[in-house]
């Protein structure tokens, strides 16, 4: 395929059967399948999660993406029309306390006005006061008790007040977004320790604790980074050429313990392996700061990686299944050649592969 091809966006299309998204994890983590896609040959086999260690080596470094999702998805009415209301948070200023929040609501919502936000069993709970929007529009709101509650300081955080009143930011396609309690523990990954995505970095979904185990004996090694998921993450991207594109910001760091890790590893020839397209963004961000060479980083990447990429830090990646014309499918195109991605995907769905956060990973070697 030409180059030009590659640069427009319909060439990442495909038809998604509606019932291969997958609406609820398995039960066991790692029962999941795996797709094995041997880059150099094109060679595609069929195999589970539970069987990585297979395909792992005891020199490789497997790198983990730790960021926890917070119950960003906040739900009430207008405290004044009682018209009902939805938003996501998205982050907070450290300074001022404003949340930026995201938002769809009929009407204007007027400076001063009031937000009640009702918590997972439907009560009436925090304030959002509304402050101003933002260029892209999205709203600026100050969050706070009601007077009647103003002697509670136990909510000194963003965190504190969305564990309390947020709810699982899920995607749309699981359940039209709606939260059971059991997705409290499934939309998370077992070794999520820094609050702050607002979506799963999906991949790692599939580990267990066993597992992680299991690896760690085979002497594997485990580093970990971070990345705080954007919902820019998933969302479609809407020019047609993928040169047009804006990339979204997200928040990453690799530490100095971490990097010296997957730097040793790659020194006594292992291979360094991204779970999720999380955790690719961090380290290849972390040596386009370094002039390709992986040092420690710690800041914001707009990093938009589409064909022709040449990757500096990254030797093979796990990852799911990702929604059409989506940065994350671009990323992986990059990564293995538009033309196998494709071909894998199809054959995902001929072998009836789950998709999307709750489904089925490839890896790609």
């Amino acid at each position: 395929m030409s180059e030009q091809v590659e640069q427009e966006i319909d060439a990442y299309d495909y038809t998604l059967p509606r019932e291969r998204i997958a609406q609820e994890p398995l039960k066991v983590r790692s029962d999941s399948r795996l797709m094995i896609v041997d880059r150099q040959t094109g060679q595609i086999e069929h195999s589970h999660v539970r069987d990585i260690r297979e395909h792992l080596r005891a020199e490789d470094a497997l790198v983990l993406n730790n960021s926890k999702v917070v119950p960003a998805k906040l739900v009430g009415y207008r405290t004044r029309t009682g018209g009902r209301w939805q938003g996501l948070f998205l982050r907070c200023d450290s300074q001022s306390g404003v949340w930026e929040v995201l938002t769809k609501t009929r009407g204007t919502l007027q400076t001063g006005e009031t937000i009640t936000i009702q918590d997972r069993d439907g009560r009436d709970g925090m304030l959002l006061e509304v402050v101003a929007r933002t260029e892209g529009g999205h709203l600026l709101a100050l969050p706070r008790m009601p007077d009647s509650h103003w002697d509670d300081d136990s909510f000194d955080q963003p965190v504190q007040w969305l564990e309390r009143f947020g709810r699982v930011p899920l995607p749309p396609y699981i359940r039209d977004g709606q939260m059971v309690d059991a997705d409290i523990q499934n939309y998370q990954t077992v070794f999520a320790s820094d609050a702050g995505s607002v979506a799963a970095p999906t991949a790692g979904l599939h580990f267990t604790d066993r597992l992680l185990e299991e690896i760690h004996k085979g002497q594997t090694a485990i580093a970990e980074v971070t990345l705080h998921v954007g919902i820019g993450t998933f969302r479609p991207i809407a020019t047609d050429r993928l040169d047009q594109h804006q990339m979204h910001e997200e928040w990453g760091r690799l530490d100095d313990a971490n990097c010296t890790t997957i730097n040793d590893r790659k020194s006594g020839g292992g291979r360094r392996i991204a779970v999720g397209t999380t955790s690719v963004r961090v380290l290849e961000s972390a040596a386009a700061h370094h002039d390709g060479v992986l040092r420690p980083w710690t800041g914001t990447t707009d990093l938009f990686i589409k064909p022709p990429y040449q990757f500096a830090a990254v030797d093979a990646l796990m990852t799911n299944f990702h929604l059409p014309k989506s940065s994350l499918l671009v990323l992986v195109s990059a990564f293995a050649g538009r033309e196998l991605i494709m071909e894998a995907y199809h054959k995902a769905i001929e072998n009836e592969y789950r998709f999307f956060s709750y489904g089925d990973a490839m890896l790609l070697i």
